[in-house]
């Protein structure tokens, strides 16, 4: 099974940079997206309808704002889109699908602010995913998503530039060493343990072409999964957005 996972910086953007033809080529079993900025109606058909997927989608309330959608060859037994924190959900930022083999989670957890305005939210939505995470730890599950947070010195370019600046403070770090603690599996940590590999890059200062990012893009597994994994990627020569997708196989 592949799994890829991307966050497209608006999907409309996204498709005039050859989305689809992406898409198409990816060969992947389940498509994970986060920043949609989109409505529904607001989506073409080839988007809503591609052959041989289903296709999920929770859009926020506000419009071309946030967003998440899946893609998926299987048709899961049920589908949910709620963390039971209002302002996150009425942000259309989770979506879960449960699998008779597993769970999958993808999530879009809130940037923060550059001046750490929304910080307190944003700890407050890993509370609740954390929460959420402890009630169905039993399960198999696959989490993935953009996390914005940088989890240690190796996963940005400039960690002493950023250690007090929002995406790598402490305290928004010490939410990924929970996940972990939890029993989760960073998978691409599990094949990889090298600095210069990032998922995001700034707009400015020609940051991608310098290769001066961060690695704020996840796919966790539980522990119970973890033997089943034979490979974790960065596709980071896909462009269309300032992140770059993400992947595992199974």
């Amino acid at each position: 099974m592949k799994i890829i996972s991307w966050n497209v910086n608006g999907i409309r953007a996204a498709c005039k940079k050859n989305f689809l033809n992406w898409f198409k080529k990816s060969k992947a079993d389940i498509v994970c997206l986060q920043e949609i900025r989109a409505q529904k109606e607001q989506l073409p058909d080839d988007l809503l309808q591609p052959k041989g997927y289903y296709f999920y989608f929770n859009q926020a309330v506000k419009k071309g704002y946030s967003g998440v959608a899946i893609y998926s060859k299987k048709k899961p037994l049920k589908v949910e889109n709620k963390l039971g924190l209002k302002r996150f959900d009425q942000e259309g930022r989770i979506l879960k699908l449960k699998y008779p083999d597993f769970t999958l989670i993808n999530i879009y957890l809130p940037h923060g602010g550059r001046q750490k305005e929304n910080l307190g939210y944003k700890l407050e939505v890993y509370k609740y995913l954390l929460n959420y995470l402890k009630k169905i730890k039993n399960q198999k599950i696959v989490l993935v998503g953009d996390f914005n947070v940088a989890h240690q010195e190796i996963d940005l370019a400039r960690p002493k530039q950023n250690q007090k600046n929002i995406m790598f403070t402490s305290e928004e770090r010490k939410q990924i060493d929970k996940v972990i603690k939890m029993g989760f599996i960073d998978t691409f940590r599990k094949f990889n343990k090298k600095t210069g590999n990032y998922t995001w890059w700034p707009h400015i200062a020609n940051c991608r072409e310098r290769n001066l990012g961060w690695r704020l893009d996840y796919i966790f597994v539980s522990k119970n999964m973890s033997m089943k994994l034979k490979k974790a990627f960065i596709l980071n020569k896909v462009m269309g957005s300032d992140h770059c997708p993400i992947g595992i196989k199974t």
